[in-house]
C-alpha cells in the first residue's frame, strides 16, 4: 500500500542526538590541556563533520599540527569509554520508527561513524535488532558522499533505491542520496555548520523539526500511491 520500499537514516544529527556526549568529552580534553571550555552550541555545529573537525575547532589547530594525532586519538578513546551518557533518539524518532515497523517499511542506517562506535551505541539503545541494515565505513570501499553504502543498504533490505528515502543532516548525505537515485530529505534539525541552511543542499524535501518527519514521510508516500 505504501510507496516507499525502505527508509534510510544518517546517524549523528539525524536519527541520534549525540552532540552533548561529544561536548562533555571535548571539554574534558580542554580542561586537561589547561584550556578554557567551549560552549555547547559552538561544538554542536561540528559534530556531523567528524572527530577531526571537532578537535580542530575546539583546539584551534589544523590536522597537520604536531599535537593533532594525539588529541584525535584521545577523543576516540574517551568516546569509546562513554558512548551513552546523554545520547538519545531525537524527539519524534521513537514514534517514527514504530510507525515504519507497523507499516512494514524496513529501515536502516548509513553512516560515516566507525562500526566500533555505531554498533555498541545502537545496541545500548535497543535499536540494533530493529535496524534492517547498518552500513559503516568498514562495510564499503568509499564513504558518503559516494552512494555505495546507500545502494548496499537497499540491497540488504531488498529495496528499490528509486522508491526509497535517505534522510541526513549534511550536504554529503543529500549528494549520496541523489547519486543513489533515492529521494532525499534534509534534516534541518541536525548539526549544520554555522551560517548553513538545509535549503542550500537542494534535497527533494526538508524537515526542520524531527517531530515533523513522520507526517512528512506519510505525505510523501501518500502522494506516490
Amino acid at each position: 500500500m505504501n510507496a516507499a520500499t525502505a527508509v534510510l537514516f544518517d546517524l549523528d544529527g539525524t536519527l541520534l542526538d549525540t552532540a552533548r556526549d561529544f561536548h562533555l568529552i571535548i571539554n574534558r580534553m580542554l580542561t586537561e590541556a589547561g584550556r578554557p571550555a567551549i560552549e555547547y552550541d559552538s561544538l554542536r555545529s561540528q559534530v556531523s563533520n567528524g572527530a577531526r573537525a571537532m578537535v580542530s575547532h575546539a583546539f584551534g589547530i589544523s590536522p597537520d599540527a604536531d599535537l593533532f594525532p594525539d588529541l584525535h586519538q584521545q577523543l576516540l578513546d574517551y568516546y569509546a569509554e562513554q558512548l551513552l551518557v546523554s545520547s538519545s533518539l531525537f524527539p519524534g524518532m521513537p514514534e517514527l520508527l514504530d510507525w515504519l515497523e507497523r507499516h512494514n517499511i524496513p529501515w536502516g542506517i548509513v553512516t560515516n561513524k566507525p562500526e566500533r562506535f555505531t554498533r555498541p551505541l545502537l545496541k545500548a539503545l535497543n535499536l540494533e535488532h530493529r535496524c534492517g541494515s547498518i552500513i559503516c565505513p568498514e562495510n564499503v570501499s568509499k564513504t558518503k558522499p559516494d552512494p555505495e553504502g546507500l545502494l548496499l543498504a537497499c540491497r540488504q533490505l531488498n529495496a528499490t533505491p528509486e522508491q526509497s528515502l535517505y534522510i541526513g543532516d549534511h550536504v554529503r548525505d543529500i549528494e549520496a542520496g541523489r547519486a543513489a537515485r533515492m529521494q532525499t530529505v534534509a534534516a534541518g534539525w541536525g548539526y549544520l555548520n554555522p551560517g548553513e541552511t538545509a535549503e542550500q543542499w537542494h534535497s527533494d524535501y526538508i524537515s526542520h523539526d524531527s517531530t515533523d518527519l513522520q507526517p512528512l514521510l506519510h505525505s510523501i508516500m501518500m502522494q506516490a500511491i
